[in-house]
């Protein structure tokens, strides 16, 4: 039996990714250690929680010992990392909770895997889930590639950049077998609504101003969250070793394009007249470092693993907003609190 160790399992892209190495390989046994922060939470997971294969740990990676500790009990044979800060303007206010959690933590996993695997490597892997930012911002043309110098812009993006490297570091230095993924920019359910999908479906539904960045010309490439997790199997495991994969959906929008059909796809299920939730967009201050547009060249990760996105972005954005819909509880519980503190603060005085 494989134990993995999946590190910010509660968190939005690492619970789809336990689920479906939960269902799909019961011969696993899946540890997931969370911080439990305001992004983790363990209702993400209630549909699995119960299965045998299946372990929470809570616990920080920013504790050395604790890892240390964690792997020489559970003597893991992988690790998928996606624990991380993710939120840029988080990282704008605060960057030193990305540098100690995104570059030491990171560190601190590297290290234990490299104590316990020492006698042996065979059969072991770390697999570290990365992000397209880490890249820079791209003019009007162009791609990302696995071969692309990196160039970050936010604190966030250069403390994910930090960790690339010290993956990579490891990996040439103590041959550590890893591989690295970078990815686009996910959507789907259960994403912690500071992001901008999310905000703006919770934000129509209570009739509040969808804040917009500048005047909305910014441009990303979008990924569903389901999708993703099937590419973060498909590379963990047949992925070559010291390999980097280059995730992306294939789905270019402008911020304001994509808000304006969420408003047209909100005004239809909530029996709103055409045009009505687009009165609420509401053009703010530009972020500080704004990339103007990110677009990601998966054609590695297709042509050497075969994996290609399920979906289209409007088919996706589209079973997004229903489960929005259907779950508004999760909604209620996960704006209460912290968050509405910290929402307040970021936006309310550039309206």
């Amino acid at each position: 039996m494989k134990r993995i160790l999946i590190t910010g399992g509660a968190g939005f892209i690492g619970s789809h990714v336990v689920r479906l190495f939960v269902n799909k390989y019961p011969n696993y046994q899946i540890y997931n250690l969370d911080k439990l922060t305001y992004a983790g939470n363990l209702a993400n997971l209630r549909d699995i929680e119960k299965k045998e294969n299946y372990t929470f740990i809570k616990g920080d990676i920013v504790d050395a010992k604790f890892i240390y500790e964690l792997f020489n009990q559970y003597q893991f044979d992988g690790v998928i990392h996606l624990a991380a800060e993710s939120h840029v303007d988080r990282s704008i206010t605060n960057p030193m909770d990305f540098i100690y959690t995104n570059i030491v933590g990171t560190v601190n996993l590297l290290n234990a895997a490299r104590k316990i695997w020492q006698d042996s490597f065979e059969g072991k892997r770390f697999y570290h889930v990365s992000t397209d930012e880490v890249y820079g911002s791209l003019g009007e043309t162009g791609y990302f590639t696995e071969t692309t110098p990196y160039d970050p812009q936010s604190p966030y993006s250069a403390s994910k950049a930090g960790s690339d490297q010290f993956v990579r570091a490891y990996h040439n230095t103590y041959k550590i077998p890893v591989v690295i993924s970078n990815c686009s920019n996910n959507y789907g359910p259960n994403h912690f609504p500071e992001k901008l999908i999310p905000l703006c479906i919770n934000n129509i539904r209570n009739n509040k101003s969808l804040p917009i960045y500048g005047k909305g010309e910014n441009i990303r490439d979008w990924l569903y969250v389901v999708d993703h997790a099937r590419a973060i199997d498909v590379v963990y495991h047949k992925g070559k070793t010291g390999e980097t994969y280059n995730i992306g959906g294939h789905n270019e929008w402008k911020n304001i394009d994509l808000i304006r059909l969420l408003c047209r796809i909100m005004d239809k299920k909530l029996g709103r007249k055409e045009g009505e939730s687009e009165k609420l967009i509401t053009f703010v201050k530009d972020r500080a470092g704004h990339d103007l547009r990110y677009a990601i060249d998966a054609t590695k990760i297709k042509n050497e693993l075969g994996w290609t996105p399920s979906l289209q972005f409007e088919e996706g954005l589209d079973k997004t907003v229903d489960w929005y819909l259907a779950n508004t509880d999760w909604l209620e519980n996960v704006t209460s609190g912290a968050y509405q503190n910290y929402y307040d603060m970021q936006y309310s005085s550039k309206f």
